[in-house]
């Protein structure tokens, strides 16, 4: 299926939700996120791009979800709450949120959100009027139900994963199945009423967004934990053995940046399996996507080519193998499930010709990334002199250094060509000349973090890979922002025609 997906020349800001400033220790879908759709529309900007919004589990990564489907509740407003009269403002306050502005804390987020969330449950099944909630339980499909009685057992076996719950709900057989949807039907209703408030709190800010003509753009990781909702309720669609437990898991071989490669512990698709069923849980799992976002970053495209199986006893992902994926064959479905929305392909890592086949065979862009231009190779493909204009270029990844951190950390050996092409040797102006050469490209699309346009060391990083313990913590200061920074993003789109729709006239 072929699809005409061109991008429009335009600019964006890549900023997690829970990366947004707020009293309560993590950002929200509350006022701070309006505001910050705001600033973009002030940029003259067209995107908003976010990580995944899934729950997160051991470790805080996104991309580690307990659902493919469902919503993170850390990322309810309860401000919001407070104004629907499921909270009071005291009650919230009582809690501790900890003092650090610039940091979360999930293990007081762990402790203390949930409790708040069930005093709104309770307080929200004596006083709801109406019937939104049943309709909301009744359009999300068997997704919710799987992930609510999911986390109903997972927090009745003290959350523990669910390989290690007790056979019978393990193996999810009926008499158990039945059994645990009578015992914990108030956790289950509890579950599905955060669902319920997260998505009438992130619809709500995405029809804002697209009022001030912001479009979202929502990231998705290709494989799910296997600590999951989904892979407990469809062990079929995984390379699980009769135990369920994965034969082989996910990740990638050594490379440059490290040498024993990274050991993810996804569990890996049965495309066989998945074909027979013409993709069914993918296309389910995109046409929910469609619905949150405008566009779509698949991560880890380059798995629906060639994927990489490790033995998953193996303690590190020196020894795998690269298999053949579904190519074409789930492109199509995709496509097929998001109607007019588009794709980004993360297309990082291994350069691959049919790799480029099935992008351009589909209109997807794919990514440049300017912290991997300099190099000293002049037909490196992420120096901007070698753009194309069907990309979309970043200044760095949620998995990279800050561009700041990038040009003071490392040695002026290594920062050699990068002093030349970039034509300064000072950090902060080597920041500047790097927004003004992506945005200047044929590129159609660029997206810098908004560390590198407050100018921000590796302090504010949001991720190093291979790491536990410090990662996905970041979070703006309350008025980090201001006019000067709105006005200089929205020179860059202005200057370099990537103005959004809403300020095109000022042009």
């Amino acid at each position: 299926m072929n699809r005409n997906q061109r991008f429009d020349r335009r600019a964006g800001i890549l900023m997690p939700v829970s990366s947004l400033p707020s009293p309560y220790g993590i950002g929200t879908f509350g006022r701070e996120a309006m505001k910050f759709v705001d600033f973009i529309a002030e940029c003259g900007h067209s995107y908003w791009q976010v990580l995944p919004l899934g729950q997160t589990s051991y470790g805080d990564s996104p991309y580690q979800s307990f659902s493919a489907f469902a919503g993170n509740p850390y990322f309810i407003d309860l401000d919001i709450l407070v104004d629907e009269g499921l909270l009071t403002k005291e009650y919230i306050e009582s809690f501790d949120w900890g003092d650090d502005e610039q940091y979360v804390d999930y293990g007081k987020m762990f402790n203390s959100r949930y409790k708040v969330l069930k005093t709104a449950y309770k307080k929200f099944r004596k006083v709801a009027i109406g019937t939104a909630f049943e309709s909301f339980k009744q359009n999300s499909g068997e997704w919710l139900e799987e992930y609510a009685l999911y986390m109903a057992c997972k927090e009745y076996f003290g959350y523990k994963a669910w390989s290690e719950w007790d056979d019978d709900i393990r193996f999810r057989k009926e008499d158990a199945v039945k059994k645990y949807r009578k015992i914990l039907s108030d956790e289950v209703d509890f579950w599905m009423f955060c669902q319920y408030e997260f998505f009438k709190q992130w619809n709500k800010l995405k029809e804002y967004a697209n009022s001030k003509q912001v479009e979202i753009i929502g990231d998705i990781p290709i494989y799910v934990a296997l600590d999951s909702a989904d892979v407990w309720a469809h062990p079929e669609v995984f390379q699980l053995d009769k135990n369920l437990t994965p034969k082989e898991v996910a990740g990638v071989p050594p490379d440059a940046f490290t040498d024993l490669g990274q050991k993810w512990g996804n569990p890996l698709y049965d495309w066989e399996t998945l074909e027979a069923d013409d993709f069914g849980w993918w296309r389910k799992r995109m046409s929910a996507q469609a619905k949150m976002y405008d566009v779509i970053r698949i991560d880890h495209f380059l798995g629906i080519i060639r994927y990489y199986a490790i033995p998953a006893q193996n303690p590190d992902a020196k020894q795998g193998e690269y298999r053949e994926g579904p190519g074409r064959k789930l492109t199509d479905a995709i496509n097929e499930s998001i109607g007019d929305k588009k794709i980004i392909a993360e297309d990082l890592g291994v350069d691959m010709p049919e790799v480029l086949g099935l992008l351009e065979d589909n209109g997807y862009p794919g990514m440049k990334v300017l912290e991997f231009a300099f190099d000293g190779n002049r037909q490196n493909p992420h120096l901007p002199h070698n753009y194309t204009n069907n990309l979309v270029v970043y200044g760095g990844t949620h998995d990279n250094e800050t561009l700041y951190g990038y040009y003071t950390e490392h040695s002026p050996a290594e920062l050699k060509y990068a002093y030349a092409y970039l034509n300064t040797a000072s950090p902060r102006k080597m920041v500047e000349e790097s927004l003004r050469m992506a945005y200047a490209s044929v590129a159609d699309t660029v997206i810098f973090q908004l560390q590198d346009v407050l100018c921000l060391d590796n302090s504010s990083r949001i991720n190093t890979p291979s790491t536990l313990g410090d990662n996905w913590k970041w979070r703006m200061e309350k008025g980090s922002l201001d006019e000067k920074h709105a006005m200089r993003m929205k020179h860059l789109a202005s200057v370099y025609g990537r103005i959004n729709a809403q300020n095109e006239s000022e042009i």
